[in-house]
């Protein structure tokens, strides 16, 4: 049972056997991902739709809000259908899941707050945008080009081009 501690039982030698065990053992002590998309809103799709078309207009109109100010606002506009906090919350996850709202974080300090917001198409243009820098941008591999000697180099290469 020397095996199953990760030591190296009775063959004296070191081998990958017990590097093998621990990826093993990480494996299969994580937890699974949990798929946003399987989240069940609780209530017939009929009536998850409708509710989180409220919700959406709620975000849509008062910018982006916590959990806890969704709830103020759910509760003020009386929606039908919305049982407590929590199934809010879980109908909010199951917009974010099918990409409806989308989910910030802001941090100062200490202090992080998470916000809800309508998800829009221009914003995630601008996120591939700014993922993907421009063909032209991209930065010079290496010193070249800052050194004297390489400058002297590139402009004798450049004479001949002008004068062509």
């Amino acid at each position: 049972m020397q095996f199953l501690r990760g030591g190296r039982g009775g063959s004296g030698g070191g081998g990958t056997g017990g590097m093998a065990w621990e990826v093993v053992k990480r494996h299969f002590s994580r937890k699974r991902a949990e798929d946003v998309r399987r989240i069940n809103p609780k209530v017939p799709k009929e009536e998850a739709v409708a509710i989180s078309g409220r919700l959406l207009q709620i975000l849509a109109d008062h910018g982006p809000l916590t959990v806890g100010n969704t709830w103020n606002h759910a509760k003020d506009a009386a929606i039908e259908g919305l049982n407590s906090k929590t199934h809010m919350k879980i109908l909010l996850k199951w917009m974010w899941g099918r990409q409806i709202i989308k989910l910030t974080c802001t941090q100062a300090g200490n202090t992080k707050k998470f916000l809800y917001s309508p998800f829009t198409a221009d914003a995630n243009s601008e996120a591939a945008a700014a993922e993907e820098p421009a063909p032209e941008e991209q930065p010079k591999k290496g010193w070249r080009g800052k050194h004297p000697k390489y400058k002297s180099q590139a402009k004798k290469q450049q004479r001949p081009a002008a004068a062509a």
